[in-house]
């Protein structure tokens, strides 16, 4: 009700502002839309008037850059890099100043003036009704944009700073999602599932309405229909090896009191434009207190975790111990029929057991981290990697991305601390004995052409 009050209001405030401006001056043509219009209305917002006026050009300007075509779009982007920069000249004098008296009052001022104009025209066009919203659309767009031009980081890196800001824990509300939440966040929530497709409405419905199924997302007072990240957990007796078993239409409930696994097995990110902020390490924290307060006899809190890079990782043939992996296994691998065939599938699990556990464990990026962006995520956490599973997805997309293996990853309450310390001051990847124990197999047998040969399919 406050959130409708406050919106209502800003809007109010807005459209009484239209009254007081001489639109000629900053209003945009009747005709197409053009960068130079959108800019014009920017320089505007800039301008220092009242509340009411500001909070109405802020939000003609937003309306405008909503019409422009992808060229003007990419236009206006390449002047916010070049042109709303720190002043210059304020900013030489703030300098010189700082250097003949080097006094806090010299220092704050030269730290203001060393900000660009860009980050206060975020935060003025964030004044307008429904800024918050029409900004992130903007970075989504802005994304596109930057992939193909790096030097818009600067843009990214104030668009970001300000987003850290503006969506901090403090600000964000946790909502159990479940049948009775209003269909157009369901709706969302089907759309926005990146892990694990659902369906169809029944397929949502087995998710989240049965006693043994919970759903739990973060949303923001500013985008009160929008989930900003989600949760999906299984209440289990134990740590499940395979998504399947937990997917399955026609598996019996576990009543909640004999349920002692929680199991995170579908974490997906809802807004493009907050790609780079992170949520999720606060929402698994938080559901682990919600669920510790409704259940006391949960004493496990575990994921199964996708493993989205590993096939690319085997394609690339980069950093693969021994002499590599011959490409007619890759090729073999990703095709759905070995999963039938016993044989097959026993030298598959031999090879790709130790070969999952060398990615894990092994291979790097140039910060020492994992390669695994989901790795990455749950052992910055805290966590630890407690399992390969094989055959832990068998659908196409699991076949396609990983052959078929998931992991489990271990969030110990005792040890979360000490995990994230290990790993973010001495990147330690910190992994259970049966991980360890993978990487030390001797499957070089089976990296040879006559291993390969065996697997054709021809």
């Amino acid at each position: 009700m406050s959130n409708a009050f406050f919106s209502d209001l800003l809007t109010s405030i807005a459209e009484r502002g239209r009254n007081f401006l001489d639109r000629k001056t900053w209003a945009a043509s009747d005709g197409p839309t053009v960068a130079a219009e959108v800019l014009s209305l920017c320089e505007a917002v800039l301008s220092g008037r009242g509340e009411a006026s500001a909070a109405a050009i802020a939000r003609e300007a937003l309306d405008a850059y909503a019409r422009l075509p992808d060229s003007g779009k990419a236009a206006l982007f390449a002047s916010l890099a070049t042109d709303f920069g720190p002043d210059r000249s304020r900013l030489a004098q703030a300098v010189s100043a700082y250097a003949r008296n080097p006094d806090a009052c010299a220092a704050s001022n030269l730290h203001y003036l060393t900000e660009p104009r860009r980050q206060e025209l975020f935060r003025r066009l964030n004044r307008a009704p429904g800024g918050t919203r029409s900004l992130v659309a903007m970075r989504s767009d802005f994304l596109k944009f930057y992939r193909e031009n790096p030097d818009l980081a600067l843009i990214d890196a104030d668009l970001i700073h300000l987003f850290v800001s503006w969506f901090n824990p403090g600000f964000l509300v946790l909502r159990h999602v479940d049948w009775g939440t209003p269909a157009n966040i369901l709706e969302k929530i089907i759309r926005y599932e990146a892990v694990h497709q659902i369906r169809d409405w029944d397929d949502l419905r087995r998710r989240i309405d049965p006693q043994d199924r919970r759903c739990y997302a973060f949303f923001h007072p500013a985008l009160v229909d929008e989930p900003l990240i989600f949760v999906e957990v299984a209440l289990m007796e134990a740590m499940p090896d395979n998504v399947q078993d937990v997917l399955a239409s026609g598996r019996a409930p576990v009543p909640p009191e004999k349920a002692r696994t929680a199991v995170f097995y579908s974490i997906s990110n809802c807004q493009e434009g907050l790609a780079g902020v992170s949520f999720g390490n606060f929402l698994i924290k938080q559901v682990v207190m919600e669920l510790r307060s409704e259940l006391p006899k949960l004493d496990e809190f575990v994921t199964l975790s996708p493993v989205p890079g590993l096939m690319k990782w085997l394609r690339s043939g980069k950093d693969l111990p021994g002499d590599g992996l011959d490409p007619v296994i890759v090729e073999a691998l990703q095709k759905p029929d070995w999963i039938e065939e016993p044989e097959k599938r026993d030298d598959f699990r031999r090879l790709l057991e130790p070969l999952a556990a060398h990615y894990f464990l092994r291979v790097k990026t140039s910060g020492g981290r994992p390669v695994d962006s989901v790795a990455r995520f749950h052992l910055g956490n805290g966590a630890r990697l407690e399992r390969i599973n094989w055959l832990g997805d068998c659908s196409s997309k699991g076949l396609r991305e990983s052959a078929t293996i998931m992991v489990n990853y271990l969030y110990d309450l005792d040890e979360i601390e000490r995990n994230h310390e290990a790993y973010a001051n001495k990147c330690e990847i910190i992994a259970a004995s049966s991980v360890r124990k993978l990487l030390r197999s001797d499957a070089r047998s089976l990296f040879s052409r006559s291993a390969a040969a065996s697997t054709d399919p021809n």
